[in-house]
């Protein structure tokens, strides 16, 4: 008897960022492990913003692109990726379809209804809805969530902050949701230090206090925050620099609004970069700001912790679970650029606080995101469910774990 479980992960496009490198890493190290079956279907990626396709090249079978699963609203083109979908799930029927990301999260859930796929997960990354949009796509987007839903056997969030929205907007049940934080490779931030010829060759001297900004370089992710409160520090600070780690359609933008105001030799730009080389940068950081306001769980809080750095972030969604208050680093409220000057100050002013505050945030994320091919955060949640378990057992007559 045919003992290998197929599984099918869905997501809107692959590029570079928290989810994407979350899925992943997800289906290529579960695609190690024995009698499994896992592919991923994504919409098409590209831009400045990078794309993670590359990261398939040695497994292409494993990667399907669907041209017409794009990120807007566009009812023609989803309604043929939605087709396209079902298409594809009743071709080679799988047993498990796993959604990831707003749009392919309603169309991938709603398709494998439709093609009766036994069962159905959807990965909350963070709020396909809010205060950060306009009334009318909120409105949809919560409509849509709440459809969903009806098709969904299980909800996992990167945060519990996802699964309190979702719940608030009547988007599931209590327990239907798994708190799962996204693990990575913890080495390479382990290991991170100071490396003086990397800061040498972006132009950052020994004695530079360098604040770090891990982020595309897009609305909502709070550059024009930081670069407003820059001001007030440099004042205080000269010797602060600013790393800006991403690129994105703002960056234009973003330089001239920076040499405006004279700050351009406080600020570097880094630009796009792949995922191995994310360690390196926050090892000659001194403190990582996370000013979104719209993120699940930003991958950048962990890695900045596992590296020793101290976090300053807004205090919205996912970001309290590991910026803890005085413990590893420091919460502001959205908005507040006050307070976010006079942290970064304080930082900048103390590296005994420095010190202190990133080896606790380094404990705090040994353990809980640890990555581990033979045990990956879909895997975790799924055997857990006993809908899953009893259809395991039915189908493949054993106590079997995934």
């Amino acid at each position: 008897m045919n003992s290998t479980l197929r599984v099918v992960h869905v997501i809107t496009r692959l590029i570079v960022g928290g989810a994407q490198e979350n899925t992943v890493s997800s289906v290529l190290g579960l695609r190690q492990k024995p009698n499994l079956d896992v592919s991923l279907i994504s919409g098409p990626s590209g831009g400045v913003e990078g794309s993670l396709e590359g990261r398939f090249s040695g497994s292409q079978e494993t990667l399907s692109i669907l041209p017409d699963l794009v990120r807007p609203l566009h009812p023609w083109r989803d309604l043929m990726a939605h087709r396209r979908l079902v298409a594809h799930f009743r071709r080679k029927p799988p047993h498990i379809v796993h959604t990831h990301s707003g749009k392919a999260g309603v169309l991938g859930r709603l398709a494998a209804r439709r093609a009766n796929v036994p069962i159905i997960v959807h990965t909350v990354h963070g709020p396909s809805f809010g205060d950060f949009q306009s009334p009318l796509p909120n409105w949809l987007f919560r409509r849509a969530e709440r459809w969903a839903a009806g098709c969904t056997d299980h909800f996992i969030s990167v945060a519990n902050a996802m699964a309190s929205q979702y719940l608030a907007a009547g988007i599931g049940t209590p327990d239907k949701f798994t708190r799962i934080f996204s693990g990575f490779d913890l080495q390479p931030f382990l290991s991170a230090r100071n490396d003086l010829t990397l800061r040498a060759r972006l132009g950052l001297a020994r004695e530079d206090f360098v604040v770090a900004k891990l982020a595309r370089l897009c609305p909502l992710k709070g550059h024009d925050d930081l670069i407003a409160a820059a001001g007030a520090v440099v004042s205080s600070r000269p010797e602060t620099k600013f790393l800006l780690i991403g690129d994105g359609p703002l960056r234009q933008q973003f330089t001239k609004k920076i040499a405006a105001l004279g700050l351009s030799r406080h600020f570097i730009f880094a630009g796009l970069v792949p995922p191995t080389e994310v360690a390196p940068l926050l090892g000659i950081a001194d403190v990582l700001v996370h000013l979104s306001r719209r993120e699940g769980l930003a991958r950048a809080l962990p890695q900045s912790l596992a590296a020793g750095r101290p976090v300053l972030a807004y205090d919205c969604d996912g970001a309290p679970e590991v910026c803890l208050e005085g413990k590893t680093g420091f919460l502001v409220r959205p908005g507040d650029l006050s307070t976010l000057s006079a942290r970064l100050t304080e930082l900048a002013s103390d590296l005994s606080l420095r010190t202190r505050l990133g080896d606790a945030g380094r404990e705090l994320v040994r353990i809980g995101f640890r990555k581990n091919r033979w045990s990956m955060p879909f895997m975790n949640s799924i055997c857990g469910l006993p809908p899953t378990r009893d259809f395991v057992r039915t189908r493949f007559g054993t106590n079997q774990r995934l």
